[in-house]
């Protein structure tokens, strides 16, 4: 799929990376199955209110700074250098940068940790100033900020111990630590959860600290896989090391790029507290389960990708790097677009099923089904842009992913304060996909140009037939959706076998028309999954 191929099929690292998707897909689809468990559980211990819009300000706020510095900038940072390390510098160099980086950011991440349980308080009043309105509130969001800020550690180190892994081909216990980190949350969470009121401390407490438990055994159950690699831990730390000055080099500007996406969050989050009571946790519902194609797709194939980028630009191959980004976005697409279309039209029976149960209301279910679809028209360019960062870090080209995030930032800012007072939470919602896929255009266009080009041709026509082959999938979903109507009204098995049964007849007409139309990177995908069935 070159420029000058003349047969479009796909480049042969994209086998690779089909391979390894298929790989952390299913790892994936693990941890975001127990993700929504553990959003289910919260739904009907607290409902969309009170006690859960603390949670979320709290978690969001170690949150914002590990998209920072753990699985953002210093995952791709670290990949892309410790991919060059692996293939020009042998074994032993390697594995001494890993030991030093792993103890310069426990010490420097340490610190942070710290200062932020200091200043816990100031921290949540500039992010959700409005909490001082209720009674409480504020000061209970300042409580579980303090026991979740040491989270921010552990994932950091655990996305280190990842990128390592990811190098050297393993992909699936990687992927599959962060079903770990659910697991902890839901088995020490709940069971702190209904053991905490009976010593007058919060339920949600609880939570919190299932939150630490999660962090924990994400990190650890990564480490013996890591030992089988090779991996020999160095107690060193050399802050004049080239390697650790290279990553940090490279985390600055995708620091700042970074920075700009927790802007928006803090933008949001600053708007949703002054709307209705319950519109930060309808956001977070809507943006969880939108989390789970944006993983399944973007996040796996960029997790597959980048190694493979990293070890292509290593090797000066821009033609091959060229092919496997292009190929990759395809794929990307190919994934997403259907699935916007399924989110939009199965929205409310989605999340009625997953989550309108206990203290979550029918009105809490329309309220997050109305977030959820605006949410959806963003998803592609979430996916695509996972994809397309990693060129950038490959290319060693990092300023412009940080031009794109603040031109969204500003866009983001003017969308809202445009559409708040008409739309509420919905404006919220439509202005992060509006300032994401402003940044995916910029992006592209920025690719195109210092790739020398692109196989655009190639690259709509795959639109074509995706868009199309969506479409038929749509208008299907919407027809087999009235017959069954009554089904999404009945008990919820009933329910869950309606929502299946929808799900599944639009995913085999949209499979059956791309396999008619021939999208080279969908049979392709199709080929793999079906070889590694045919293993199992």
């Amino acid at each position: 799929m070159k420029n000058d191929n003349k047969n479009n099929q796909p480049s042969s690292s994209t086998g690779k990376i089909a391979r390894s998707a298929g790989a952390v897909s299913g790892a994936v689809m693990c941890s975001r199955v127990l993700g929504l468990i553990r959003e289910q559980l919260f739904a009907g211990f607290f409902g969309a209110g009170y006690a859960y819009d603390a949670f979320v300000v709290a978690f969001r706020i170690p949150n914002l700074l590990r998209d920072l510095f753990g699985e953002g900038a210093l995952s791709a940072a670290f990949v892309t250098v410790f991919s060059d390390y692996d293939t020009n510098k042998g074994s032993k160099a390697t594995w001494e940068l890993a030991s030093t980086v792993l103890i310069f950011f426990a010490v420097l991440l340490s610190i942070i940790t710290l200062v932020g349980i200091y200043f816990a308080g100031p921290i949540v009043n500039l992010l959700a100033p409005d909490f001082q309105m209720v009674e409480g509130k504020t000061e209970l969001t300042t409580g579980l900020t303090k026991i979740m800020f040491p989270f921010l550690t552990l994932v950091s180190l655990s996305a280190v111990v990842m990128g390592m892994l990811n190098t050297k081909g393993k992909f699936f216990v990687p992927a599959m630590a962060s079903s770990f980190f659910n697991l902890g949350s839901i088995i020490g969470g709940v069971s702190l959860a209904l053991i905490f009121p009976h010593f007058d401390l919060p339920a949600i407490t609880g939570m919190a600290w299932g939150t630490l438990i999660g962090g924990l055994l994400q990190l650890c159950m990564q480490l013996p896989t890591l030992k089988k690699t090779g991996f020999t831990f160095t107690p060193r730390l050399n802050i004049k090391d080239p390697g650790l000055r290279r990553i940090l080099y490279l985390m600055l500007p995708a620091t700042i790029g970074l920075s700009a996406t927790q802007l928006n969050i803090f933008i949001n989050t600053n708007f949703a507290s002054s709307c209705s009571e319950g519109s930060v946790s309808w956001l977070n519902y809507a943006f969880r389960l939108v989390q789970l194609p944006i993983g399944l797709f973007g996040v796996a194939l960029s997790i597959a990708a980048m190694p493979i980028l990293a070890k292509q630009a290593a090797q000066k191959n821009m033609l091959g790097l060229k092919d496997s980004f292009i190929s990759s976005l395809v794929l990307v697409f190919s994934l997403t677009i259907p699935a916007t279309v399924g989110l939009i039209l199965l929205a409310e029976p989605i999340i009625k099923l997953i989550f309108e149960h206990g203290a979550f209301s029918s009105f809490d279910t329309s309220k997050t089904a109305e977030a959820l679809q605006f949410y959806a028209l963003g998803l592609f360019a979430y996916s695509a842009i996972k994809v397309m960062v990693p060129v950038f870090y490959a290319i060693n080209n990092t300023r412009f992913p940080v031009i794109g995030s603040f031109l969204g930032v500003g866009l983001n800012i003017i969308i809202i304060n445009l559409l708040i007072d008409q739309m509420q939470h919905k404006g919220i919602a439509l202005s992060t996909s509006c300032a994401i896929g402003c940044n995916f255009l910029f992006l592209g266009c920025i690719l195109y140009k210092k790739l020398d080009g692109l196989p655009l041709t190639y690259l709509l026509s795959g639109l074509i037939k995706i868009i199309g082959s969506a479409l038929l999938m749509g208008m299907v979903i919407m027809f087999l959706h009235q017959q069954i109507q009554p089904w999404m009204d009945a008990s919820i098995l009933t329910q869950l076998c309606g929502v299946f049964f929808l799900i599944g007849c639009g995913g085999t007409i949209y499979g059956i028309a791309l396999q008619a139309l021939k999208l080279p990177e969908f049979i392709l995908l199709t080929k793999k999954l079906t070889q590694r069935f045919h293993r199992s």
